[in-house]
C-alpha cells in the first residue's frame, strides 16, 4: 500500500481535481440564476448529473489504478473490439442526439460510443506501435497503428460526428512522432490540417504556405524528392479542399465551415455565425476580471448557445474575465506539461505511448474548443475536458487520465511482460 501512495502522481490528481471545480462552478453559473428560466428542465439539472458522473468517474479512476499492468496490456486487443463493437452498435440501434447518432442506451442511462472509443483507439495504437521489434521498419507498424485510429474515425463519420472523428485523425502525427517516426513523415502528416485550413480561410494565402513549405524543405533536407512531396501534398490538400466547398458540401455545410472567419456577417450573423457572434460578445463583457460569479449579460441571458457544453469557456470568460480564463488555460498547460514529464519517467513504449497519447487527445480539444470559442476555428462540437458538461466526456477524459497515472505508477510491472 505504501508503494501505491508513493508511486501516485499527486500534482496530476490535483490538477485534475481543480479542473473538474471550474467546470462545475461554471456549468452551475449558467444552469442557474436568471438563466434557469429560459432552460429546459433537462438543461437545468445538469449540475447535478454532472456531480453524479464525476462520482463515476472517480471509481473508474480508482479502479483502473487497481489493475495490473500486464492484465491491463492483455485486454488492449478486446477493448478495442469492444469499441469497435460499441460503435456499430449505435449506428443500429443508436440515439440521435444533437445531429450524431453516437448514443447507446441502456434503460435511462447514454453512453456516448465516440467518446468510449478514444480509450480503446489509443490502446490499441500504443499496442501495435509497442510492439515492433528494434530491427523492424517502423513505418509498416504505423500504418497498422493508423488503420486502428482511422477506423474508429470513420465509424464516427458515419454517426454525423465530425468533430470527435478529427481527434482521433488529429491523434496519429502524435503517435507517430512518439513512436520513432522520421520526422519528415510527421511534417507531411502535420501539412494537410494546415493547408486544409488557409485554403478556407483564403486559398491565395494556402498557395503562399505551399511556396514556404517548398522552401523550408529545400533548405532543411536539399532533397528534390522531399521538397515535391511537401509541395504536392500542400498543393493536394488545397485542390480537395476548394473542390470540396464548391461542388461536394451543400451550401448550409459550407457556411458553417467558412463563417468562422467573419461570423458578424450579414449572411451568417442570424444562423451559422450566432454562436461566435454571442461567444465573442461575452467574452469582451467579462474584460480583466469578469462580471462576477451568476452576473454574465449573455449568460444569464442565455444567449450562448451550448453554455455548459461546447461554449463553457465562454462563461468562464464573461464571469471570471481575462485573468480567470488564463488561470484556466494554465491548469491545462499544467497538466500536459506534467503528462509529458510522466511520458519520459516510462522506459516501456507501450506506457510512454498511452501517457503521451492522452496529453495528445486533451491539446487537440483544448485548441480545438478554445479556437472555436475565440472564432479561430469553426464551430465543430469538441468539449473542453473536465470543464464541459457531458457525462460520457467526463468519463472517457477521467479514464484516460487514469490510464495514465497507472502507466506511471506501475512502470516497473513493464518488465514482466516485454
Amino acid at each position: 500500500m505504501r508503494r501505491w501512495y508513493r508511486n501516485l502522481d499527486i500534482s496530476t490528481l490535483l490538477i485534475w481535481i481543480a479542473l473538474c471545480a471550474c467546470g462545475l462552478v461554471a456549468i452551475y453559473s449558467s444552469t442557474h440564476g436568471e438563466a434557469q428560466e429560459f432552460l429546459l428542465t433537462t438543461v437545468q439539472n445538469s449540475f447535478g448529473r454532472q456531480r453524479l458522473w464525476l462520482i463515476i468517474s472517480t471509481v473508474a479512476l480508482v479502479t483502473i489504478l487497481s489493475v495490473p499492468m500486464r492484465l491491463l496490456v492483455r485486454m488492449v486487443p478486446w477493448i478495442y473490439l469492444a469499441t469497435i463493437g460499441f460503435l456499430i452498435l449505435a449506428l443500429v440501434i443508436g440515439r440521435e442526439v444533437g445531429g450524431a447518432r453516437s448514443w447507446v442506451y441502456f434503460g435511462p442511462i447514454g453512453f456516448q460510443s465516440s467518446e468510449l472509443a478514444k480509450v480503446g483507439g489509443l490502446l490499441m495504437a500504443a499496442f501495435v506501435l509497442a510492439s515492433r521489434r528494434k530491427e523492424k521498419s517502423i513505418l509498416p507498424t504505423a500504418a497498422i497503428a493508423a488503420g486502428a485510429l482511422v477506423l474508429p474515425a470513420l465509424l464516427i463519420i458515419l454517426q454525423n460526428d465530425l468533430g470527435t472523428a478529427l481527434v482521433f485523425v488529429g491523434l496519429i502525427p502524435v503517435l507517430a512522432l512518439c513512436g520513432g517516426v522520421p520526422l519528415r513523415i510527421v511534417g507531411l502528416l502535420i501539412l494537410f490540417p494546415i493547408a486544409g485550413y488557409l485554403t478556407i480561410l483564403s486559398w491565395p494565402v494556402a498557395l503562399g504556405f505551399t511556396a514556404l513549405v517548398g522552401i523550408i524543405a529545400w533548405y532543411g533536407t536539399r532533397n528534390r524528392i522531399w521538397v515535391a512531396a511537401g509541395v504536392i501534398a500542400s498543393a493536394m490538400t488545397i485542390g480537395v479542399a476548394n473542390f470540396a466547398l464548391q461542388y461536394v458540401l451543400q451550401p448550409h455545410q459550407v457556411a458553417r465551415i467558412v463563417s468562422f472567419s467573419n461570423p458578424e456577417a450579414d449572411e451568417y450573423r442570424a444562423n451559422v455565425g450566432f454562436h461566435l457572434v454571442q461567444s465573442k460578445a461575452a467574452l469582451g463583457s467579462g474584460g480583466w476580471f469578469g462580471l462576477g460569479f451568476r452576473q454574465g449579460t449573455q449568460t444569464q441571458g442565455r444567449y450562448i448557445p451550448e453554455q455548459s457544453t461546447d461554449f463553457v469557456f465562454s462563461v468562464i470568460g464573461e464571469e471570471w474575465g481575462f485573468i480567470g480564463g488564463i488561470l484556466v488555460l494554465l491548469l491545462f498547460a499544467a497538466l500536459m506539461l506534467r503528462l509529458l514529464w510522466l511520458a519520459r519517467a516510462i522506459d516501456h513504449p507501450f506506457g510512454n505511448l498511452v501517457v503521451a497519447g492522452v496529453a495528445g487527445i486533451f491539446l487537440i480539444h483544448v485548441c480545438v474548443n478554445i479556437g472555436m470559442v475565440l472564432g479561430l476555428l469553426p464551430v465543430i462540437g469538441i468539449p473542453l475536458p473536465f470543464l464541459s458538461y457531458g457525462g460520457s466526456a467526463l468519463l472517457t477524459n477521467t479514464t484516460l487520465l487514469g490510464l495514465a497515472l497507472a502507466c506511471y505508477m506501475r512502470r516497473a510491472e513493464f518488465s514482466l511482460y516485454v
